[in-house]
Parts: structure tokens; sequence; C-alpha cells
């Protein structure tokens, strides 16, 4: 089952939830990389998250990637951190939120 929810998931890449402005920036110098990764730590710390995101998606910063998505789950916003844990390749946690998506909409499936 497991194998299968994520294939069918696959199914949709770049049909919408992963946009090609989402995608890191490719020419993006390591230096100019290290420098906009340790001031998007800087703005997480501080609480501000989606200047902080921002950051993170522009440098393809797996962990700062993860930690936002981890702060969108708590508030449920659960596709949000289920996009950026995609992004990030943070295949043990986007693998939890389609597996719990897909045991959802088979509950609505068999209750309707």
């Amino acid at each position: 089952m497991k194998s299968r929810s994520l294939d069918e998931f696959n199914r949709f890449t770049g049909q919408g939830l992963i946009k090609s402005a989402d995608l890191p920036v490719s020419n993006l110098a390591t230096d100019k990389k290290a420098a906009l990764n340790r001031k998007g730590n800087e703005l997480f710390n501080a609480g501000d998250i989606e200047t902080a995101r921002k950051i993170f998606v522009t440098t393809g910063y797996s962990d700062g990637l993860s930690r936002v998505g981890d702060v969108y789950a708590e508030k449920g916003r659960v596709i949000d951190a289920l996009k950026l844990y995609w992004l990030a390749h943070n295949r043990r946690k986007a693998d939890k939120i389609v597996e719990d998506v897909a045991a959802l909409i088979g509950t609505m499936l068999t209750d309707s």
C-alpha cells in the first residue's frame, strides 16, 4: 500500500503542487547560498517563518525546508508542509502525509 500511494502521488508532479517557481535557483553561487541560508536561519529563529521559507525555497536548503514544514504541520497546514517536505526530499515526513491523505480518501470512499 505504501509504495502504491507514492506512485499515485508521483503522477501529479508538475501539475500544481510543486510549481517551477518553487524550485531552488540552480545557478546560485555556493558562498551566496551559504549566506542566504544563514540569514534564513536567523529569520526562522526570530519567528519570521514566511521570509525564511522564501529563502530556503530559493536555496533548496533541505533542513530549513523541513523545519518550516514542521511549523506548518503543527499549525494544521498539512498540504503546505507536504510541499516543503517534498522539496526538501524528506521522504519520511512526506510519505507519512501521503499515507494519511490516502487513508482519509479511502475512508471517505467507503463511507459514501
